[in-house]
C-alpha cells in the first residue's frame, strides 16, 4: 500500500470522525500506549529449554506440526524479532520459568536464579523490550499426578512454594534491571479428571501454599503478582483448585492482582462482562487474550465479537492505566511468526475501535432512554473507517501496513525458518 494513498484514506477517515467529535490523533496517541505482552512459549510450542525435560503436561496440548519451530533461544529470539518488526508500538515479552538459559546443565525448578535468565534481561534491554514472567507448574515429573501448590505431600507442595518464591525474586531483579514493573503470573494445572470428594482440602492447601509464597514481601515498584484462575482444562474436566471464585475471593482479601483469561472459561461465558465488576475491588488486572473455540482454548487470536467487546469495556470504564494485556494462545498448525503478528495487530485495532467509539454521544443517548438511537449510533460505528487510522499508525511508525506483512513473513520463512 501506497503512503499516499494510506495519507488520503486517513485523511478522509480523520474528518468523519471530527464529525463525531472524535479526537483521532489523541486516539492514536492513547493506543500508542498499549504495551501487549508477547509470549515466548509460542515460537516453540511450549517446549522451553530445560535440560531433559521433552514431555509437555499439565492439560496443555499443541497441536500441528508446521515446521520451522524454534528450537535454542537464539532462533526464539529471532522469531520474537521478526514478529516485533511487523508489529507498531513498543511491547513486551512474556517468559516462563522452564526458558531459562540453563547452558546445557539439569537445574531443577526449585533451584532457579536470576543468573539463569540473565541473558534474556541483557537482549531485552538491548532491543528495548520489557519482560513479565510466569512460574513454571507443570510439564514435571512432582506434577505429574496432576497436583502442585494443593498437593497432598507436604515436600511436593515445599519444592512448588520454593519455585514460585524464586521466580517472584527473578521477576523483580528483571523490573529493576529494566526499569519497568514485571509481572509475575502464577497458573498451576492443579486439579482431577474425574470427582474429588474433599475439594476444601485441596483448596486449602492451596491457600496455605499462597500465604507461605507471599511471605516474601516484593517491592511493588518493580514487579507485580497475579493469579490466574480455570474452569477446567484437559486432565482436569471434573474439579479445579483454583476456580475463579477461588482466586477471586484470594486476589480481593490479599491485594492481588488477579488473571483473566479468555480462554478459561465456559463457551458461552466472557471475561469482558467481568472486567468493570472486579476494577471496583481490585487496583489492577492481567488479562491474557486468548480465542476458545468450543472446548479448547488457545487458538490464535483474531478481531471477533469478544475482543472488541474486552477493548470497549477497557475504554468505556477509562481503565487503559489499570489493565495489563497479555497474549495466550499456542498454534503449530500455522506460521508461528504469523500467528503472533495476527494476533497483536488484532488486540490493537480492537482497542483502536473502541478508542474511536463515539462514546459522549453513546452516553447521551443511554442517560436519555434513547434506546433506538443508542443502538444505531452503535451499529453504525462498526463501519467507520478505523482501518485507515491503524494503517497510518502503522505508517508513522515505519511498520509494513495492512495485509503486506504476510510477504515479510513468507520472506522469512524461506529464508530462516524453511532451514531449521
Amino acid at each position: 500500500m501506497k503512503s499516499e494513498q494510506i495519507n488520503q484514506a486517513f485523511e478522509y477517515a480523520k474528518t468523519r470522525y471530527a464529525g463525531l467529535g472524535i479526537d483521532v490523533e489523541k486516539a492514536i496517541a492513547d493506543m500508542d500506549k498499549l504495551s501487549i505482552s508477547l509470549h515466548c512459549w509460542q515460537a516453540d510450542d511450549v517446549k522451553g529449554f530445560e535440560t531433559g525435560n521433552d514431555e509437555l503436561t499439565g492439560g496443555i496440548q499443541v497441536t500441528g506440526n508446521y515446521p520451522g519451530k524454534a528450537r535454542t533461544i537464539a532462533e526464539l529470539r529471532a522469531d520474537i524479532d521478526k514478529a516485533m518488526s511487523l508489529i507498531p508500538g513498543e511491547h513486551r515479552v512474556n517468559l516462563h520459568a522452564l526458558y531459562g538459559d540453563f547452558g546445557g546443565e539439569k537445574v531443577d525448578r526449585d533451584q532457579i536464579e536470576v543468573k539463569h535468565f540473565q541473558s534474556w534481561i541483557d537482549w531485552a534491554k538491548d532491543k528495548g523490550y520489557k519482560l513479565d514472567f510466569n512460574a513454571t507448574c507443570f510439564s514435571h515429573e512432582k506434577s505429574a499426578d496432576g497436583f502442585t501448590l494443593s498437593h497432598r505431600d507436604p515436600a511436593i507442595r515445599e519444592f512448588w512454594v520454593e519455585h514460585v518464591i524464586r521466580c517472584r525474586k527473578i521477576a523483580e531483579e528483571i523490573g529493576r534491571q529494566l526499569g519497568s514493573k514485571c509481572i509475575h503470573n502464577i497458573w498451576i494445572p492443579d486439579g482431577s479428571k474425574d470427582l474429588i470428594v474433599d475439594r476444601s482440602l485441596y483448596r486449602q492447601n492451596l491457600k496455605n501454599s499462597l500465604d507461605k509464597i507471599f511471605e516474601y514481601k516484593s517491592n511493588d515498584e518493580l514487579m507485580l503478582d497475579s493469579i490466574e484462575c480455570k474452569l477446567f482444562g484437559i486432565g482436569s474436566e471434573s474439579f479445579v483448585v483454583g476456580s475463579h471464585e477461588f482466586y477471586m475471593g484470594y486476589g480481593i482479601a490479599n491485594n492481588k492482582m488477579i488473571t483473566l483469561d479468555a480462554g478459561h472459561f465456559h463457551p458461552t461465558e466472557v471475561i469482558s462482562d467481568k472486567i468493570s465488576s472486579l476494577l471496583l475491588f481490585t487496583p489492577e488486572i492481567l488479562l491474557h487474550v486468548s480465542r476458545g473455540v468450543r472446548w479448547d482454548s488457545d487458538h490464535v487470536v483474531i478481531l471477533n465479537d469478544e475482543l472488541q467487546a474486552i477493548a470497549q469495556e477497557i475504554i468505556r470504564a477509562k481503565a487503559l492505566d489499570r489493565v495489563h494485556v497479555g497474549l495466550d494462545f499456542f498454534d503449530a498448525s500455522i506460521n508461528r511468526i504469523g500467528a503472533y503478528v495476527i494476533g497483536v495487530r488484532a488486540t490493537q485495532k480492537a482497542f483502536l475501535q473502541a478508542l474511536l467509539e463515539p462514546s459522549a454521544q453513546l452516553n447521551s443517548f443511554e442517560a436519555n432512554g434513547q434506546n433506538f438511537e443508542r443502538l444505531a449510533l452503535l451499529e453504525e460505528a462498526k463501519s467507520l473507517p478505523w482501518a485507515a487510522v491503524y494503517d497510518y499508525y502503522c505508517s508513522t511508525k515505519g511498520i509494513t501496513p495492512a495485509e503486506d506483512y504476510i510477504s515479510d513473513i513468507q520472506e522469512y520463512e524461506r529464508n530462516v525458518t524453511s532451514k531449521r
